[in-house]
C-alpha cells in the first residue's frame, strides 16, 4: 500500500488556485546567467518546491540602476509575475534580487500570500538579536544604487545599528562581474566556483575586520548564499542570506508537522 499523509482525508479547491502542493514562487529577472546550487535561480538545492515566473522586461540593469521614474515602469511586470505565481498556487512569494526591496510593499498589497521580496527584510531581526551595542554588517552586491526607500520598505530604520558595504564596487570579485555586470560579463556568462568562493569570503572577512563591533552579517545578493557557510566559517558570526530567508518563508507558509516520542 502506498503511504500518504493521514491528515489529508478530503481535498477541496482553493479559490483561483490552479496547482496544489506548491511551495515558494520566485519572481526572477528577465536576464540570462547561471546560478550555483544555493543561488535562488538554481532550484535544485532547495528542499521544497520552487516555481519561477519571469518579470518580463525587468533585467539587472533596470532594477538596480534605474532611477525612481524608471522603476515605476517596472512595477506592472513585477506585479503581473507575482499574481501569476499566486494563481499558480504558490504559498509565498520571493524575488531574485535584494533590490526588489523597492517593491516589497506594492507586491504585498497586490497578492494575498506572504511576500519576501528581499534578503534585507532580515536586517531588523538581526539588529534585535545582537542588541544595540553591536552592528549588523550588510554585504550588498553594489552599494551606490541603494536608496533609503530600499531600506524603509523592508522595515529598516535609517541610521540605526547597521553598516553597509558593496562587494562588487571595487572590482575585487571578478567572478561575480562575469555573471551580473552587464558592462563586464562575457557571452555566455560563466564563473568558477572555487575562485568565486575565495573572492567573496575575502571581501566578507575584510568587511568584518573593518567593523570589530559587527555581530551578524546579512548577505543581500541571491548569488552570495552558496558561499554563506564558507563566509560564516571565516567570520564566526550569524549569517543571514537568501537561504535563511527562504527556509523561514516556507516554514511560515507551510508549517511543518512533528513526529517523535515522549
Amino acid at each position: 500500500m502506498v503511504a500518504h499523509d493521514p491528515a489529508i482525508r478530503r481535498i477541496t479547491a482553493r479559490r483561483k488556485r490552479c496547482c496544489y502542493g506548491m511551495g515558494l514562487g520566485v519572481i526572477i529577472l528577465d536576464d540570462v546567467y547561471p546560478g550555483f546550487p544555493g543561488d535562488i535561480r538554481n532550484a535544485s538545492a532547495y528542499p521544497f518546491p520552487i516555481q519561477y515566473e519571469i518579470a518580463e522586461g525587468v533585467d539587472i540593469m533596470k532594477l538596480v540602476r534605474g532611477d525612481a521614474g524608471e522603476k515605476d515602469e517596472l512595477l506592472q511586470p513585477v506585479l503581473e509575475a507575482a499574481r501569476k505565481l499566486e494563481r499558480m498556487g504558490c504559498r509565498a512569494i520571493a524575488a531574485e534580487c535584494g533590490y526588489f526591496a523597492w517593491f516589497q510593499e506594492e507586491i504585498a498589497e497586490a497578492v494575498t500570500v506572504p511576500v519576501f521580496a528581499s534578503s534585507l527584510l532580515q536586517i531588523p531581526l538581526a539588529q534585535m538579536l545582537i542588541g544595540p551595542s553591536r552592528v549588523v554588517g550588510v554585504l550588498m552586491s553594489g552599494l551606490r544604487f541603494l536608496s533609503e526607500r530600499h531600506l524603509t520598505a523592508v522595515g529598516v530604520t535609517p541610521g540605526t545599528n547597521y553598516v553597509l558595504h558593496g562587494a562588487m564596487d571595487d572590482r575585487k570579485i571578478p567572478q561575480f562581474d562575469n555573471l551580473w555586470n552587464d558592462d563586464l560579463r562575457p557571452d555566455p556568462p560563466t564563473a568558477d566556483y572555487e575562485q568565486a568562493e575565495r573572492e567573496i569570503v575575502a571581501v566578507a572577512a575584510d568587511f568584518a575586520r573593518q567593523h570589530p563591533q559587527m555581530g551578524a552579517m546579512v548577505l543581500e545578493c541571491t548569488g552570495f548564499q552558496p558561499f554563506g557557510r564558507a563566509i560564516q566559517r571565516e567570520i564566526e558570526m550569524p549569517v543571514f542570506s537568501w537561504s535563511t530567508l527562504l527556509d523561514y518563508a516556507y516554514s511560515v507558509a507551510v508549517h511543518r508537522d512533528f513526529y517523535g516520542h515522549v
